[in-house]
């Protein structure tokens, strides 16, 4: 186990949830494309967590990430935080979500993440609605204080929730901040050594390494634009797009210290339930 990096794709598209986004260019296909081939060059299948609007708009795309023997699992319909949903519009949500990712060919659906991680303490009825609809786990939890959204009482480890497993987001104390060091912005902005020791820290403690990355994530030519749910803020729209060119010499760099990517339903079929 504690040679895992369950790296993972958040499968957006994030002019879907800008007013008129539509007319900035077609990114995501391209990008995922590239993840694609540098996974299939390296022997590794990771999980994609993908938006029903994604599997709308780019079938093919969904088939040729099962194709190649990747997981796919479900990030929403249209990436609206669970805190701004009711339980029955989000019921609704996710099998419109599943209906779309089936339609694209997905079949065996077991694992989603939240949008912006917003599955936290008073949004932990998920998991019920979760657990009705046969998903086996969630990884929709960053277990620190965020300026989104976080569950700092969460704890490190998996563990069932209402009958899900969750996994928690890899995180480690930087300065005064505790921050996930192997996903999305955090990997790519914090110093290179910190979060080299963090993935080594990771391990020495047993634990597997839980990242994630986006389509945007490694695109250098992207349109400048205010992306959303980011409270308009313009440092982490800047943020949004700072080097960007490092994520797939980092990721090598985790290889190289023996890290190997797995579905996360590959490691669920891991977990021990905890006798009570």
């Amino acid at each position: 186990m504690n040679d895992l990096y369950l790296f993972s794709i958040d499968l957006e598209d994030v002019r879907f949830q800008m007013e008129d986004g539509r007319r900035f260019a077609e990114r995501v296909p391209a990008n995922t494309r590239r993840y694609l081939a540098w996974l299939k060059a390296r022997g590794f299948r990771c999980t994609f967590f993908a938006a029903g609007d994604v599997a709308e708009a780019y079938p093919s795309l969904i088939r040729e990430i099962l194709d190649e023997g990747h997981e796919i699992g479900c990030h929403t319909s249209r990436h609206v935080p669970l805190d701004r949903q009711t339980p029955e519009k989000f019921r609704a949500d996710l099998e419109s979500n599943v209906e779309a990712l089936r339609r694209a060919g997905a079949k065996d659906i077991r694992g989603f993440r939240a949008p912006i991680f917003s599955l936290v303490e008073k949004t932990a009825w998920a998991y019920g609605i979760l657990r009705e609809l046969g998903f086996a786990y969630s990884s929709s939890v960053l277990p620190a204080k965020n300026p989104f959204y976080g569950w700092p009482g969460f704890g490190p480890d998996p563990k069932i929730m209402d009958g899900i497993w969750e996994l928690p987001m890899t995180v480690a104390r930087f300065g005064p901040y505790v921050v996930p060091p192997a996903g999305g912005v955090y990997f790519r902005v914090l110093p290179r050594p910190f979060v080299m020791r963090a993935a080594a820290k990771a391990r020495g403690q047993g634990r597997p390494l839980l990242g994630y990355c986006h389509p945007y994530d490694i695109d250098t030519a992207q349109e400048r634009f205010m992306h959303p749910d980011i409270n308009d803020s313009r440092f982490y729209n800047f943020l949004m797009y700072y080097n960007r060119k490092s994520v797939f010499p980092r990721l090598e760099a985790v290889l190289k210290k023996g890290f190997k990517i797995v579905p996360y339903a590959e490691f669920v079929k891991t977990l021990v339930i905890p006798s009570s």
